[in-house]
């Protein structure tokens, strides 16, 4: 490989109140090096349409724990569910310690949850079946749990959205 300077990836994240969610998001990227320490986050690897190569180490705001945080490289992105270490304390403020602003750092609004919030998502107690729920819907777990179902699509009974349009007056 050619000395290159390496780039920081595209980052986005949410947390709820006993996970942080944080996304690489990097097309085929083919065994990166990734290191989940309890307070930071180590990424580098070769990646994207050009095949460059990315390294960041993201100094976390809190501790999480490590052995409880999983991570799923898929094809278009490197997922992280990081488990805070306290659970009890309130909202992280910012994914960072360092507290700069990164532009290559975003929040993930499709998977935020304010403090306030209710616990209608099901993720906020992180009990057994609420996780698993969850880790179904975004394609963690198996068991086809998330998958939509088009048996309806051929169906040739009227629809409350076939019917004509009434001329304007």
């Amino acid at each position: 490989m050619t000395d290159q300077t390496a780039l920081p990836p595209p980052v986005m994240w949410a947390q709820r109140s006993t996970v942080v969610f944080l996304t690489i998001n990097l097309e085929d990227t083919k065994d990166p090096e990734i290191k989940v320490n309890k307070d930071s986050i180590y990424f580098k690897g070769v990646g994207g349409v050009e095949k460059k190569l990315y390294e960041v180490t993201i100094p976390l705001y809190r501790e999480i724990d490590v052995e409880k945080s999983k991570t799923f490289n898929r094809a278009r992105y490197i997922e992280f569910i990081l488990e805070k270490a306290v659970s009890s304390e309130p909202y992280w403020p910012s994914l960072t310690s360092d507290k700069k602003k990164h532009h290559w750092l975003k929040c993930d609004f499709n998977k935020w949850r304010d403090e306030d919030d209710s616990g209608d998502e099901g993720v906020d107690g992180m009990g057994g079946g609420d996780f698993e729920e969850m880790m179904k819907q975004m394609g963690g777990l198996g068991g086809g749990g998330g998958q939509p179902n088009f048996d309806d699509l051929n169906d040739e009974g009227a629809d409350s959205d076939d019917e004509p349009i009434p001329d304007l007056e």
